[in-house]
């Protein structure tokens, strides 16, 4: 159909309905019987009907509040660039009323996680945007926004026995199992795999780190079944103790030649690797925070796997917009691309274009 600019009452005469019946649809409010909404939609889709979303905004009296639980962060690390592109959308839709506001908690810390979500609990809030760390903790909030009817969004990781609006982030399976992959590029014959894990590795805080351990777990039943693999469990600020436990480590087992970190801190290892002047003939770790990215430049890390967490914050807060402001139609998982980055093309990667 020729394109042109259709007013509420055009739609109207065209689907042998009332103006109001139009604005009802348009705007997803009020009673409309099943067969007036079918007619009404098929002329839209007839037309190729997109609203003007900026009139919207000016129009709109409501205003939207939007609340993002979130670990705190500090600058350049994983959660810093989450909070970035919350505010690359926040700026966005400021002209459609739209306000973001900010409940952090400490990651892997239960009280912590419990007190901010009771906080969010007793603010007024349209929509929220949650990064989930422990299970039963975000059950019982989810379980209070549905009562409530707030829509909510997961990020960086998936609860699929809610109800939530939609998730976005990796699959976390599959990008262990890849990780697993492109580690096993730089085998040799004899040599023996390390998985350097987290001293929380049964937290329930910790449940998608064992989801990449599980895809991980599954390339090598699938394709090296008699490998031998060691764990070596790391704790998460004792430096002091990880060096002697790596020294050990080391000493015993000459053949570990090819490692393994699931979270965002395979700077630990690559910082002992550094002061040693040892190297592994692969080591591969997830996130692009800087010190990272410094050992991937300096040669103790070989891959980095990235998940584009600014693009996550970004899309989070976007589709939860969509869905009350503009009552768009919402994907219910968006899955973020596995990018594997190493030292010849770190310096070409960007999240947003």
């Amino acid at each position: 159909m020729e394109s042109r600019n259709y007013t509420i009452k055009d739609i109207a005469r065209m689907a042998g309905v009332s103006a109001g019946t139009v604005d009802r649809v348009l705007h997803n409010r009020g009673d409309v019987s099943r067969t007036s909404r079918e007619k009404v939609q098929k002329v839209l889709d007839e037309i190729d009907y997109h609203p003007n979303m900026f009139a919207i905004g000016l129009a709109a009296k409501k205003r939207y509040h939007i609340i993002c639980i979130i670990p705190y962060y500090i600058e350049h690390d994983y959660w810093s660039s989450v909070a970035q592109g919350i505010e690359r959308a926040a700026q966005e839709l400021r002209p459609f009323n739209v306000g973001i506001d900010y409940v952090f908690y400490n990651h892997a810390d239960k009280t912590s996680y419990e007190k901010a979500c009771a906080l969010l609990q007793a603010e007024p809030v349209d929509a929220v945007l949650i990064a989930p760390n422990f299970q039963y903790e975000t059950l019982r909030l989810t379980s209070y926004l549905e009562s409530k009817k707030v829509p909510y969004a997961f990020i960086d990781f998936n609860m699929e026995q809610t109800h939530a609006l939609c998730y976005i982030g990796q699959d976390s399976k599959i990008s262990g199992y890849i990780a697993a992959k492109i580690l096993m590029n730089r085998y040799q014959e004899g040599q023996e795999i390390v998985l350097f894990l987290n001293n929380q590795k049964n937290s329930p805080a910790e449940v998608q780190m064992q989801r990449r351990l599980e895809g991980f777990m599954q390339y090598f039943a699938a394709e090296h079944k008699d490998l031998i693999i060691h764990d070596v469990v790391l704790h998460k600020e004792n430096t002091a103790s990880n060096e002697e436990l790596l020294d050990t480590f080391f000493a015993e087992h000459p053949k570990a030649a090819l490692g393994a970190v699931f979270n965002s801190r395979v700077y630990q290892v690559a910082d002992y690797l550094q002061k040693k002047g040892h190297r592994l003939d692969a080591l591969v770790g997830y996130d692009l925070l800087q010190k990272n990215v410094e050992h991937l430049k300096s040669g103790e890390v070989n891959y980095l796997i990235g998940q584009r967490p600014g693009l996550q914050g970004y899309c989070g807060v976007k589709a939860l917009c969509n869905h009350i402001v503009f009552k768009k139609p919402v994907t219910a998982v968006k899955y973020m691309p596995i990018d594997i980055l190493m030292k010849e093309n770190i310096d070409f990667y960007f999240e947003f274009e």
